[in-house]
């Protein structure tokens, strides 16, 4: 067999393939077979005509194109290795020569992966937020916690931030009602601007049974730009009441029988969630800055391909009602083609990242461990919200163990090359990012790999 490579682009190449007959003796044989199977000829049993029988009555037609078929996939690989080539996606395969009892000869056109220099990360100095652990943090964590058993009770009073008032809505123009607008026993959230601009100003200070009047513009519908009237009628006031930090609080919402035992716990949750976040901004900020120092080309194809996958997959949700996305552009305020935009930088930069990132993993080589990646679709798993035993079925049916393998590979890769980086917080002090990023040991060093997955 002989093979040369073509180079179209910095990321596309055509694969040709020249095989002479004299090595597809095997699978000459097994279309041979095959076609015997299929046929019935009189004076013989099925499987057993010979072969100049079968040339006369059905010509050679047939068992060339099984031969073909039979040969591409081992050929095409065998290619591959032959070049060193790594394709990405699917190759488009033109058969160019056949030639009875001399040759078969095919070209494969196929993205292939750039070349990519991976930056000396010793040499990159990256700053992040410092690491803040105070009360005020424990205390936000706990009130969260209250709020979650808080209780609504109707008040008297003037309506401020964070208070809950049932309201009904009015919207016009030129005295025209604006059904999109309208509502009523709406339960609205004072202070978070959630719903029409201006509504916030306008209902603080109300009691129950007043009303007022603003102006504001409208963002979707036939009037989309305009600006409407709008009057705000409160029909009850609320306050949520929250839980004393008592022991008793402590035993029904937590395993903690005190109220110190249950700050304590929380403080230690704060302080390894800000722990996570740094390593987060550790990662992204390093990662941002290897990247800088880098240039290369984008296959096309590849891009093109996620482009359409996250389009898809947003209709898919929508029935794939195109007048349905249509006005839920137009009420999130933008436009098809400022949507087609984003999606092409989306999907730029996340092709970017992993091309990249499979580089930092050839740099590396880490081994991937069965316990590691055992662990890494666990995690998946249980982020997804998925039974393991059936997620990994799923993956199984759908050949994309190979693809979390990468995952945890090129999370391994970008860890230790992050190991070797110089960082400081922004008050000046110095961070080892081995505290963070040293082996991958425990669900918290998976995550990273998870994290390189969502960027794909």
């Amino acid at each position: 067999m002989k093979t040369s490579v073509d180079k179209l682009s910095d990321t596309r190449v055509k694969l040709n393939v020249s095989v002479p007959f004299d090595e597809l003796g095997k699978e000459i044989d097994q279309a041979y077979a095959a076609i015997a199977q299929q046929v019935t000829i009189p004076g013989f049993r099925r499987g057993k005509a010979p072969r100049q029988l079968i040339d006369a009555r059905f010509g050679r037609g047939p068992i060339l194109e099984q031969v073909v078929n039979d040969m591409l996939p081992t050929r095409y690989e065998r290619a591959l290795l032959e070049n060193d080539l790594n394709p990405l996606g699917q190759p488009e395969i033109e058969i160019t020569k056949i030639e009875d009892n001399d040759v078969v000869e095919f070209t494969a056109e196929m993205d292939v992966r750039p070349e990519i220099e991976v930056p000396d990360f010793s040499k990159i100095d990256v700053t992040v937020p410092e690491l803040k652990l105070d009360d005020a943090a424990v205390d936000a964590e706990l009130d969260t916690l209250r709020e979650r058993f808080g209780e609504l009770k109707d008040t008297k009073r003037k309506l401020k931030k964070d208070d809950f008032a049932v309201i009904d809505l009015e919207a016009t123009i030129d005295g025209e009602k604006l059904g999109e607008l309208g509502a009523e026993g709406l339960t609205y959230h004072v202070g978070h601007d959630e719903l029409i601009d201006g509504l916030d100003k306008a209902i603080k200070g109300l009691k129950t049974g007043e009303d007022a009047e603003f102006t504001s513009e409208v963002q979707f519908g036939d009037h989309k730009g305009e600006e409407a009237t709008v009057k705000v009628t409160v029909q009850q006031t609320k306050e949520r009441v929250l839980p004393e930090l008592d022991d008793e609080f402590a035993q029904m919402a937590s395993e903690f029988d005190t109220a110190d035992e249950l700050r304590e716990a929380t403080r230690e949750q704060v302080e390894e969630n800000a722990k996570a976040q740094q390593a987060a901004d550790i990662r992204d900020e390093v990662l941002k800055a290897a990247l800088e120092q880098v240039e290369f080309a984008l296959p096309e194809s590849i891009v093109d391909e996620q482009v359409h996958n996250q389009l898809h997959q947003i209709l898919g949700q929508m029935a794939h009602d195109e007048a349905a996305f249509a006005q839920l552009l137009e009420a999130q305020g933008t436009t098809r083609e400022e949507f087609d935009k984003q999606s092409r930088q989306q999907a730029e930069e996340s092709v970017r990242t992993q091309l990249f990132l499979d580089a930092v993993a050839e740099a590396e080589q880490p081994e991937v461990s069965q316990q590691e990646l055992t662990d890494h679709i666990l995690f998946t798993a249980q982020s997804y919200g998925m039974d393991p035993n059936q997620f990994v079925a799923q993956l199984q049916q759908s050949g994309q163990i190979a693809n979390l393998f990468s995952d945890v590979r090129r999370g391994k890769a970008l860890a230790a090359a992050i190991s070797r980086t110089s960082v400081k917080d922004e008050a000046g002090n110095t961070i080892d990012p081995n505290e963070y990023f040293g082996e991958i040991e425990d669900d918290a060093d998976a995550e990273v790999a998870e994290t390189t997955a969502e960027e794909k």
